[in-house]
């Protein structure tokens, strides 16, 4: 059956694998049994669901290039799953994280990440291994699936716990910015460092198999961001990580995003406690906040729409253009250019 065609049966029919392992089967069994999520607010989007069973047909027929396994649980215990993308008849030169929807109500990254999936699956980029989380946030994503079948518009950034996963990891929780007592909503952290099972599945991952580069895909703003986000001063790499963000900044079509240090968004601002930071300093991985789009706003009568105010109403186009800076990303760490220096 053709590819379309098994992407079009949806949730109901997810494909058999003969050649696929225990992961694999296990993906395609929960794809099977999930319900569909029938007519929803949102038709240009994908729903959690339908995700997975976007992905389904290429794991099954695409075993060895496109392989999943269960990156951990949320904290309501839901499985995040990851995708091993490679081409297995090459040696592999260098390896890339993406990850995306660390926010509930971010959900062009998702859609940016599937494209890319399925762009690599088709056409695989040789020496390089990406690894790819659709959905970290799946709690936090389900409340807002729940939002919009019931006609609501809800304002959701957490996990299950409410808390901020963008906040939640290990370096950089600090700051002796002046601005810290004037505006402390700006500097805020979760409770403590790796609190969350979804940052912690994150962090596992790494510390298993370091990567020479991540993104993480958020929305929305149109940069390239990279540490350090809770410093002031340059990261010791800024030079050759100005020069990805650049690389990536060449390979879009249309409104480019622009490549900048996340602390000097703004002279008052530090992320603290963010996940670029977290990989960049614990392995020296090439890090980077990639904010999809620059928003969904089309007039005042959106700035009600928390969903409308991420999300633009068609995300194919920032899905083709977030397909060509990931591969252009790819294809420089497949050449064995960028390697990851340690801690930094």
């Amino acid at each position: 059956m053709m590819l379309s065609a098994l992407v079009a049966l949806g949730s109901a029919a997810a494909p058999a694998c003969g050649a696929c392992g225990p992961q694999a089967r296990a993906f395609l069994e929960e794809v099977a049994a999930a319900e569909g999520a029938g007519a929803h607010a949102e038709p240009a989007y994908h729903f959690a669901g339908e995700l997975y069973a976007a992905i389904a047909p290429w794991v099954a027929e695409r075993p060895g290039v496109a392989d999943p396994f269960v990156l951990g649980q949320t904290a309501e215990g839901a499985n995040i799953w990851a995708f091993r993308l490679r081409d297995p008849a090459v040696p592999l030169r260098g390896r890339m994280l993406v990850f995306a929807n660390i926010h509930a109500l971010e959900w062009v990254p998702s859609e940016v990440a599937l494209a890319f999936l399925e762009g690599f699956a088709a056409q695989p980029i040789a020496g390089v291994e990406v690894i790819v989380v659709p959905t970290l946030n799946r709690d936090g994503r389900a409340r807002v699936e729940r939002d919009l079948t019931e006609g609501k518009r809800v304002y959701r950034r957490g996990n299950a716990a409410g808390v901020d996963l963008n906040r939640d990891f290990g370096h950089n929780r600090e700051s002796r910015a002046v601005w810290k007592a004037l505006i402390p909503r700006r500097y805020s952290v979760s409770p403590a460092a790796l609190s969350q099972p979804e940052s912690r599945a994150i962090v596992q991952l790494a510390a298993a198999e370091p990567f020479d580069a991540a993104v993480s895909l958020h929305a929305f703003g149109g940069f390239f961001y990279y540490p350090w986000a809770g410093r002031f001063e340059r990261a010791p790499d800024h030079a050759e990580l100005h020069r990805l963000g650049v690389l990536m900044q060449d390979a879009m079509l249309s409104h480019p995003y622009r490549p900048r240090q996340l602390s000097r968004w703004g002279f008052f601002f530090r992320g603290l406690g963010m996940e670029v930071d977290h990989l960049y300093a614990q392995w020296g991985t090439y890090s980077f906040l990639v904010e999809t789009t620059r928003s969904g706003l089309r007039g005042p009568a959106d700035l009600a729409d928390p969903f409308r105010v991420y999300n633009p109403v068609d995300p194919r186009p920032h899905a083709a253009e977030g397909l060509r800076y990931l591969r252009a990303l790819a294809a420089e760490v497949a050449s064995g250019r960028v390697k990851a220096r340690g801690p930094r």
